[in-house]
């Protein structure tokens, strides 16, 4: 997969977990969309090392949105940990 790519797919898998986790999310569509970016590869990551499972380089294989999806789900939830549900 290329950058176009990988940041088609992160704009849909940060929202998507921002839709699974609600409450005020970092930084807005482009907030979303990088923590979807970094959400794919932390997913990635996670499934390989972690699980030992790797995880397609195919666009369309649910593997790869799951991956992407879990990845930003857990960077949202670092975030809130660390900074707070709130926008002070």
């Amino acid at each position: 997969m290329g950058i176009i790519s990988w940041i088609i797919l992160g704009l849909p898998a940060g929202a998507a977990a921002g839709t699974l986790l609600p409450g005020r999310n970092p930084g807005g569509f482009i907030g979303t969309t990088l923590t979807g970016i970094a959400g794919a590869y932390a997913g990635g990551w996670i499934s390989f090392r972690l699980l030992g499972r790797p995880v397609e380089k195919e666009f369309f294989a649910l593997t790869t949105w799951g991956a992407a999806i879990g990845g930003s789900l857990v960077l949202l939830i670092g975030y809130r940990l660390l900074f707070g549900n709130s926008r002070d």
